[in-house]
């Protein structure tokens, strides 16, 4: 049997697709309410292909409870936040799991971490916390790594197509750990140690990270000297060695927007072009503001409220909200004492900002300018009903005349 802590964007489909493939799951999440709503077969999140898992998962005798387990295989994949005044890696909910599988588990029992860590966090926090308690790693308890590799959207398919990375003190461990994942995972599962793990997954959001924050960069310089650059990317890139990204309101979620900074955190004196590259992805929602600004002179409006920005999630066609460029915006305009914009995002539900619209005809009505932050699929089949707005289109999804531009 497999214990899985934490029922987040991680664990639940983590947990649902060992449950599939007929393995013994129990889930495990601290939140009442979610185990609550999970037990009655109810989802807390959209996800393509996610309710047809849930069934399968739900036939194949998945149960969800508060309570942690006592077996020998355990999957830890708890949120883990960082710092904002040092940068570096939180590790409080990764050691509480820690805690509260060793007061229970069998002797000799796995612990597998998925959560994203910074290199060595292993080494600097979970091994100093089973040692103090007299618990010996490599006989009582086995550790080991294996970081999560999927994006809200696309999350069951890449479940199951995206390879994976085993870190393990024993290489052995490592193999059944992988064996484990073989249960689902239908590409290349990599065995390695510990410390190349927890680096290989933040290396990689990083590299993504300073690929964006080139594109943004970019886009500030043609913007101070009125160039396109959508154009100038479209043909720099058809070159045969160069693939520039497209430029964006900002970046969100809770890989690419926070795993860079845990090594700005770790290694202050030797992340220059890291922690430029966090700082130029952070400035774009003021970018986004100036923009706002320039379309309100040039157009004589000082009604703030007047003001719609389409999309509360951080990427496209999810309900996910986690570090969204929307919300990192609001905060600066509230820091500016800019209150009363209105805001729509047809995937979020519930209101979780002032001035929240659910129904789209509504908050078009009350609006002149329009700003679109999160392309999704339901703004772009609806183009024809917003162009008699004022059109600040920070996704480059508008291709009719007098729209602006990042």
């Amino acid at each position: 049997m497999i214990n899985v802590i934490g029922l987040g964007y991680i664990g639940l489909p983590t947990a649902l697709m060992f449950a599939k493939s007929g393995i013994e799951v129990i889930g495990t999440d601290l939140n009442e309410k979610l185990v609550d709503s999970l037990s009655k077969g109810i989802l807390i999140f959209e996800e393509e292909g996610l309710e047809a898992l849930f069934k399968d998962a739900i036939d194949n005798g998945i149960k969800f409870t508060t309570n942690y387990q006592k077996t020998d295989t355990y999957i830890i994949a708890v949120p883990t936040p960082y710092i904002n005044a040092s940068k570096k890696l939180d590790p409080k909910y990764v050691i509480l799991a820690v805690n509260q599988v060793l007061d229970i588990c069998e002797k000799g029992a796995v612990l597998i971490i998925e959560s994203t860590i910074s290199p060595g966090s292993i080494d600097k926090y979970v091994r100093p916390e089973i040692e103090k308690r007299g618990v010996i790693i490599g006989k009582d308890v086995h550790l080991v790594h294996a970081p999560e590799r999927i994006i809200p959207g696309n999350m069951i398919y890449e479940l199951e197509y995206n390879s994976r990375t085993v870190g393990a003190d024993d290489p052995k461990i490592g193999e059944r750990v992988k064996n484990l994942y073989s249960s689902f995972c239908k590409s290349e599962i990599v065995v390695t140690d510990i410390r190349c793990a927890e680096m290989s997954k933040v290396v990689e959001n990083t590299f993504r990270d300073v690929n964006i924050a080139f594109a943004n960069e970019l886009a500030k310089i043609c913007r101070a000297d009125n160039m396109d650059v959508y154009e100038i990317i479209r043909i720099a890139n058809k070159h045969p060695r160069v693939n520039i990204l497209q430029p964006g309101p900002g970046v969100g979620g809770h890989c690419i927007s926070v795993d860079p900074w845990f090594l700005v955190g770790d290694y202050p004196d030797l992340t220059n072009l890291i922690l430029a590259a966090r700082k130029i992805n952070d400035s774009m929602p003021t970018h986004v503001l100036s923009r706002i600004r320039d379309i309100m002179r040039e157009h004589n409006i000082t009604d703030i409220s007047r003001i719609g920005i389409y999309g509360l999630s951080y990427k496209e066609n999810v309900d996910d909200t986690r570090e969204s460029p929307t919300l990192q915006l609001l905060e600066r305009m509230d820091e500016h004492l800019a209150f009363g914009v209105k805001v729509y995002d047809p995937y979020i539900k519930e209101r979780i900002v002032d001035h929240q619209y659910m129904n789209f005809e509504d908050f078009l009505n009350e609006i002149e300018i329009l700003v679109i932050i999160i392309a999704h699929d339901h703004i772009k089949n609806h183009l024809d009903r917003v162009k008699n707005k004022l059109i600040l289109d920070t996704k480059n999804i508008c291709e009719f005349a007098g729209v602006y531009k990042l």
